[in-house]
């Protein structure tokens, strides 16, 4: 019986298997290419690949820093994987290996960073291990204030993203846990909160305590201002090395077209920071499982 469903199967023209095909995942079409010929054939067929990449990313491919080279629409599906920038260096694109939406990345040099042009305030330079050709790193501030853009027509329709803050902290940081900071994702008129501290998981247990006895009614007194409203967010370490902060999510339906605003600000305890390393804003696919 297997063998006369496999032989109903090769019969039909490899469009139609193709759009078969389409209706499962990128995963489960290379499982499929087990089958039989005729379905590896159309497994592996332009085609099909072609229905399993964003819609627009003949556009996006324009936009790359470095021209890629590909054998066939598969091949240029599991580069895509790889962050590559796009816009002079400015973002990053890739293909979520997990649900095959897009995902961005938006430097430093494409965020709204208060001071951030002020070189008493803020350092620019190369950062290591970083996919962009440099970052920030804070020098001395009170007025912490971080937001990024990016329109919806950019990204994946019918797709909750997730927004997070690539950080890093240098050895000689200070002042980031004293209050938590505020974060926020805003689309049109909806927006969700949460706060964070920025700190490590591995920071110095002692360190935290001694500030804490100093400073104590002065942190209590400051923390009371903050608005608690929404969730509260920690600081995670990620597999590059890199630090994130969830600032939010949000619902890309991909039928209104609006701007998605994402900040982390604290500026109610109005007392110096400083060691705050930032990569950029990192928009990614939640995952539904």
């Amino acid at each position: 019986m297997a063998d006369n469903r496999e032989m109903k199967l090769d019969l039909l023209p490899e469009d139609c298997i193709v759009q078969i095909l389409s209706f499962t995942s990128p995963h489960d079409a290379s499982q499929l290419s087990l089958v039989s010929t005729m379905v590896r054939d159309a497994a592996l067929s332009d085609l099909l690949w072609e229905k399993f990449l964003p819609f627009d990313y003949r556009e996006i491919i324009k936009r790359f820093v470095l021209p890629i080279a590909f054998s066939s629409k598969k091949d240029l599906f599991l580069k895509l994987f790889k962050p590559l920038l796009i816009d002079g260096g400015s973002k990053s694109f890739s293909i979520d290996r997990r649900t095959s939406k897009k995902c961005y990345m938006l430097s430093a040099r494409e965020l709204s960073i208060t001071w951030s042009t002020n070189p008493l305030y803020w350092c620019w330079k190369p950062l290591l291990h970083s996919r962009f050709p440099e970052g920030v790193e804070l020098i001395m501030v009170c007025w912490l204030e971080i937001k990024g853009k990016i329109n919806t027509r950019m990204l994946s329709p019918r797709t909750t993203y997730g927004a997070y803050l690539i950080v890093n902290l240098a050895g000689r940081a200070f002042g980031l846990d004293s209050l938590p900071s505020e974060v926020s994702v805003k689309v049109g008129e909806h927006e969700s909160k949460g706060i964070v501290y920025l700190r490590h998981n591995n920071d110095n247990k002692r360190k935290q305590e001694l500030e804490m006895v100093i400073m104590r009614h002065r942190v209590e007194t400051l923390r009371s201002r903050v608005d608690r409203g929404g969730q509260e967010h920690v600081l995670c370490e990620r597999d590059d090395g890199w630090l994130e902060i969830k600032l939010g999510e949000f619902y890309c339906d991909g039928v209104n077209d609006q701007q998605v605003t994402m900040c982390l600000r604290e500026i109610k305890g109005e007392h110096l920071k400083g060691g705050l390393i930032i990569e950029g804003i990192e928009l990614r696919p939640k995952l539904l499982y």
